[in-house]
């Protein structure tokens, strides 16, 4: 099983990987569709489903469906563009992709939520159409967003896309066990056998320069968050706190202040200044969701700021570590809060960054696998219930929480010597199951829960 790095983190935009990034990657791959069929559209429909619907305003699934239909993805995303575009499309009611000439699509009318028909391949659900001169649909594709801005049409779901094992790798490893006994058999490292298998699909530079970029906007992100002030867009009047917590932190340095837990309070504000940031609709890493951006990135801040002898050197190491695991949850379980909950989002981002904080700290393979178990472990049962549909209550702070198990998780795990009762393979196969019992209420439809028990108006 062969799931690249650079699929679990992904470069895009807040504030949701699966109902922003992925309506709008199924957008531009229908667009691509109409581009090479037979049939010449003068028109486009799209309906959203399920978690897509309960709370797709609140996480700007009807721009992201707009924008994607105009011809923007995530990776080109320009801001100031966007908004002159969505402003155009509300007033002219038309689309203009490359390629496809002028469209017909009012959002008002051709962008339907649809609240009573989930459909069946997933809990995130798009039909997109495209509409003849007379407004009969003359091509029709239902896409599924499966998290981590993972997009699916219904016959790639149905026919297991997703679990396709790809090209052959050195270390083709499905579970952590297979894992584990691959390490031992060849004396690697769990990031040299992620290395060894990246290098099957790109050039030794390629991949060096691409993980360098991924901290980049990682890091770029909390420098932007920790600077910036204000209340969240959505309605909630939600305010950020990472600078003003920042701000004090730096003024209490010169104070000569003991508190012993200051260091959680560095490690929350960082994983709310990329959260804020996601919150704010901006430019994110997957890690591997949207929704649980700021935990792998705090971790890492944490780690190289405030850990003796950190070395950025070591940074690939982390990232391999962090996306071979984070792999093995997707291929396993999943990655998807409208899925598996809040679990399957921060849990397994903590169980990401622990595993990736225990590997550049020296652990042995056996110290990885339990610091990513123990962290997904004391994530099992999270439920997602964002207040009002939107990623920021409780979510920006959940992060903070998530980056903090994952430190004492690899903090546990070396005082250890790996062997432990819990085998991440168990804690993976128990979150999925967790998942599939857990009530729809509490898996992203903003129907259970914080959502319903706090006023948000």
């Amino acid at each position: 099983m062969f799931l690249s790095v650079f699929e679990m983190f992904k470069i895009g935009i807040g504030p949701s990987s699966s109902h922003t990034m992925g309506p709008m990657v199924a957008a531009a791959r229908f667009l691509d569709r109409l581009r090479t069929g037979p049939f010449t559209p003068r028109g486009l429909r799209a309906s959203l489903h399920g978690s897509l619907a309960f709370t797709g305003a609140g996480h700007a699934t009807d721009r992201a469906t707009i924008l994607g239909l105009a011809g923007f993805t995530p990776e080109g995303y320009d801001a100031e563009a966007a908004e002159a575009e969505l402003a155009r499309v509300r007033k002219d009611a038309t689309v203009r992709p490359k390629g496809l000439g002028e469209l017909r699509f009012d959002p008002e009318r051709d962008l339907v939520f649809d609240y009573d028909r989930t459909l069946p391949g997933h809990a995130n659900g798009m039909i997109l159409m495209a509409t003849d001169a007379q407004g009969d649909v003359i091509a029709q594709e239902t896409f599924y967003s499966v998290g981590g801005g993972f997009v699916l049409t219904e016959a790639e779901l149905q026919a297991g896309a997703d679990k396709e094992e790809g090209a052959p790798v050195p270390y083709p490893f499905k579970t952590a066990a297979e894992m584990l006994a691959m390490c031992a058999e060849s004396g690697k490292s769990i990031a040299q056998l992620k290395r060894a298998n990246e290098l099957t699909r790109r050039k030794p530079r390629d991949l060096d320069e691409g993980l360098d970029r991924i901290w980049e906007v990682m890091s770029d992100c909390i420098d932007r968050g920790l600077s910036a002030s204000g209340e969240l867009p959505g309605g909630l009047r939600v305010k950020r706190r990472a600078k003003h917590i920042h701000d004090a932190l730096l003024a209490e340095r010169g104070m000569n202040l003991s508190a012993p837990h200051t260091i959680n309070d560095w490690m929350s504000c960082y994983a709310m200044a990329v959260n804020e940031e996601n919150a704010a609709g901006g430019q994110v890493v997957t890690a591997p969701t949207n929704g649980a951006a700021g935990v792998i990135p705090a971790t890492i801040r944490y780690w190289l700021t405030h850990v003796p002898g950190a070395s950025r050197a070591k940074l690939p190491d982390f990232l391999l570590t962090a996306a071979a695991i984070g792999g093995l949850i997707k291929y396993n379980a999943s990655i998807s809060g409208a899925e598996c909950g809040c679990q399957a989002e921060v849990g397994s981002a903590s169980a990401m960054a622990a595993a990736g904080l225990a590997a550049v700290m020296g652990a042995t393979p056996e110290q990885v696998e339990n610091a990513a178990e123990i962290a997904l472990e004391h994530h099992l049962g999270m439920t997602c219930d964002p207040v009002k549909g939107l990623v920021q209550v409780p979510c920006i702070e959940r992060n903070g929480l998530g980056s903090i198990k994952a430190v004492s998780a690899a903090s546990l795990s070396l005082r250890g010597d790996g062997s432990h009762f819990v085998p991440l393979d168990a804690a993976i196969e128990t979150m999925r199951q967790t998942g599939q019992d857990m009530s729809e209420k509490y898996k992203e439809t903003a129907l259970g829960g914080l959502a319903v028990n706090v006023p948000n108006c």
